[in-house]
């Protein structure tokens, strides 16, 4: 009987390295060259010539190519790939080419660029974890205001989320907005447990741990545990500076001059010379002698 082969290395990465590293440059450079506003088919084609055809990546551009051609987004093609993409992946190109909602299609990209450089391992100091690419999945729910319900439905259909951790986030996904996120990950913590048997005068309302393994260490139950009863951002800002864990993007923010005076006043000038000429016209006519100097020797 031939021996079971060992689990990967990589546990949030069932496609191999090779694979998110190329799914990270397609979906980075797909997203800085929209910004420059080069149509998206252009970019399907000539990114498809820059990934490494060793992988599967160039068969899916393929057919993601095809389905912005006949129905004009690509999002539908992700969700008709399941081997390939993960469902939380679908999930967020279709809320970003959704034309009601406000989530931009250029900080979907990037979401997902940053979700496949963690699933390749690119910081050498913080190794892949299932707690971190929760984490930062659930974070990207938060700050883009996205549904939770269909955003953690699509978490759970992840592969690398089995067992327990799916029927945990099925089971939170009607609780969050009434429980305190904080709450949910310090009672699944291994810090929980360590403390459930002594009395916590700091947990005035300790409710008792979940049966079963606790999903995340010691270090993200402290974290929560500190950052109990306040608002969500300080505890993604702590799990990003204590763990390293990755950080969900944001929306770029218009930088405006610092002193709007000047600008107003060439505005003003600008308008005063348009409605001389207005007058002029309405008078009988614009003499055009005031607006060039003639030639010398006229």
């Amino acid at each position: 009987m031939p021996a079971p082969s060992p689990p990967p290395e990589n546990p949030i990465a069932p496609l191999g390295r090779e694979e998110y590293v190329e799914q990270a440059h397609f979906f980075g450079t797909l997203g800085d060259r929209l910004r420059e506003n080069v149509p998206a088919q252009e970019v399907l084609k000539s990114v498809r010539e820059e990934v490494l055809a060793t992988t599967r990546l160039p068969m899916a551009i393929d057919f993601m190519l095809s389905e912005l051609r006949h129905a004009g987004a690509f999002g539908t093609a992700m969700a008709k790939l399941p081997h390939y993409f993960t469902p939380f992946q679908a999930f967020v190109i279709n809320q970003a080419e959704d034309e009601r909602g406000r989530f931009d299609l250029r900080v979907g990209l990037e979401v997902l660029r940053r979700d496949a450089d963690y699933r390749a391992g690119e910081n050498p100091h913080v190794p892949p974890s299932l707690q971190g690419l929760f984490l930062y999945q659930f974070e990207v729910l938060c700050r883009n205001r996205l549904s939770y319900d269909r955003g953690l439905g699509a978490m759970a259909e992840d592969p690398c989320f089995a067992g327990d951790w799916r029927d945990w986030i099925l089971r939170i996904r009607g609780r969050v907005g009434m429980v305190d996120v904080a709450d949910l990950i310090y009672v699944n913590s291994d810090h929980c447990r360590n403390r459930q048997n002594r009395v916590s005068p700091d947990w005035d309302d300790a409710q008792p741990a979940p049966a079963g393994p606790p999903l995340f260490g010691d270090r993200e139950g402290r974290i929560a545990l500190a950052n109990r009863k306040k608002d969500p951002v300080y505890l993604f800002n702590s799990l990003h500076r204590q763990l390293g864990y990755p950080e969900a993007p944001r929306h770029a923010q218009v930088v405006q001059d610092e002193n709007p005076l000047p600008q107003m006043a060439r505005r003003l000038e600008q308008l005063e010379k348009r409605m001389t000429l207005i007058e002029e016209e309405q008078r009988g006519g614009i003499d055009l002698t005031k607006l060039y100097q003639p030639p010398p020797g006229m």
